[in-house]
């Protein structure tokens, strides 16, 4: 396969748009807090304080490593402008395949949030030392393994508009796994059957999130699917 003759491809197949992202890039390392995009990928490391390194690899892929650390995110998805809802943007899937080494707490999950309302949500896949819990809502089949269905209420914290009061909603999956598909809008759908709204869409991203850990994480393929 020539690379150099790759390009950005947008494929529509079976009423399914595939965001294939195939365009050559040279991995780039970041350290402190930055987003912007990177070979067709937004991108996104947070952190409140300590050391983090984030290395930016082709598509989505992308590795990370933490240490002394309040809490720090490193994700690589797709940020939307908060216009639709999860349904207007048709289905939403991910592809992932990651070497996960949480020395702690620590999650590999799918992250984003939405606005009106504002809530900030995750599917776990993985975990450290800390399985994640909160209100108990329900359980859901989805992708090989069974999920616990969680919400949280988080007081004058930090979010993408600044300090705010928001709902978390949580799917965290019975068994660990680092690999396979997460069909991310039947959770979108299993939640608000459950009467956990979600509003318009800002971020969906596949993510490593470290709390007052250290730890490291290489994800090999994250492959992103959005469409009708």
């Amino acid at each position: 396969m020539n690379f150099k003759r790759l390009r950005l491809l947008f494929v529509m197949c079976i009423g399914l748009t595939l965001i294939l992202t195939a365009v050559p890039a040279h991995a780039m390392t970041i350290t402190n807090n930055q987003m912007g995009n990177h070979s067709g990928y937004d991108y996104e490391l947070w952190k409140d304080y300590g050391n983090t390194s984030m290395t930016l690899n082709n598509g989505g892929a992308f590795s990370a490593g933490w240490n002394n650390i309040g809490n720090a995110l490193f994700r690589k998805g797709k940020k939307f402008d908060s216009t639709k809802t999860h349904h207007q943007l048709g289905n939403i899937s991910i592809n992932y395949n990651a070497n996960f080494n949480p020395g702690g707490n620590s999650y590999l999950c799918v992250y984003g949030w939405t606005q009106s309302p504002l809530a900030e949500y995750y599917i776990v896949d993985s975990w450290g030392t800390y399985r994640p819990t909160g209100t108990h809502k329900g359980t859901f089949y989805a992708d090989g393994g069974t999920y616990d269905i969680y919400e949280t209420t988080r007081v004058n914290q930090p979010s993408i508009i600044g300090i705010a009061t928001f709902k978390q909603y949580w799917s965290v999956r019975q068994t660990k796994r680092t690999s396979g598909t997460v069909s991310v809008s039947a959770h979108f759908n299993k939640w608000e059957s459950l009467g956990m709204p979600m509003g318009r869409m800002y971020e969906t991203a596949f993510t490593v999130e470290g709390y007052q850990s250290s730890g490291s994480a290489n994800v090999m393929t994250n492959q992103l699917f959005i469409g009708r």
